[in-house]
């Protein structure tokens, strides 16, 4: 007959304090991944402006243009100037491609459409707002509110679309 291991407690207690400690770990560093937007600088005078800690957090000038469409959320703007930059981004999948599964975009090649997140402010994740391109360097600007369910065409240089 096999002998019965003993079950070290001890062993048991620190696994668990590990695992505690990693859960409430896990949210600040989502939340590190999501600080809100910056505020667009002040139009007055051009004094220099230090850097923030994160580059992907960078300061993007997006005031909001008056030749972009009013359903266009004031984070859009930075959005924008972030794709037109080429990042970097503060949200990994940004830049990744848009597969176009739902059919809701006009068909292109595998690879032609592009995502990136639009910011909600209050929000821990990325939620539903999107802004999706098409083409490199973009060609064609879309705007989702409703997590690719819809969208609406836009054009940041104030053309129409």
């Amino acid at each position: 007959m096999q002998a019965r291991r003993k079950r070290n407690p001890l062993g048991w207690l620190l696994l668990a304090i590990a695992l505690v400690a990693a859960w409430q770990l896990w949210p600040a560093r989502d939340a590190a991944q999501n600080e809100p937007a910056l505020a667009p600088a002040p139009r007055e005078a051009s004094a220099p402006q230090s850097m923030p800690a994160s580059p992907a957090l960078a300061e993007v000038r997006a005031d909001p243009a008056p030749a972009l469409p009013d359903f266009l959320p004031a984070e859009a703007h930075r959005t924008i100037a972030l794709i037109q930059r080429g990042g970097p981004f503060p949200h990994r999948q940004d830049g990744g491609v848009f597969g176009n599964r739902e059919g809701h975009l006009p068909r292109q090649p595998s690879g032609w459409y592009r995502e990136y997140t639009v910011d909600t402010p209050g929000l821990g994740h990325r939620g539903a707002r999107r802004i999706v391109t098409g083409g490199q360097p973009p060609r064609e600007w879309y705007y989702t509110d409703d997590h690719y369910d819809s969208f609406r065409r836009f054009d940041p240089a104030g053309g129409p679309p």
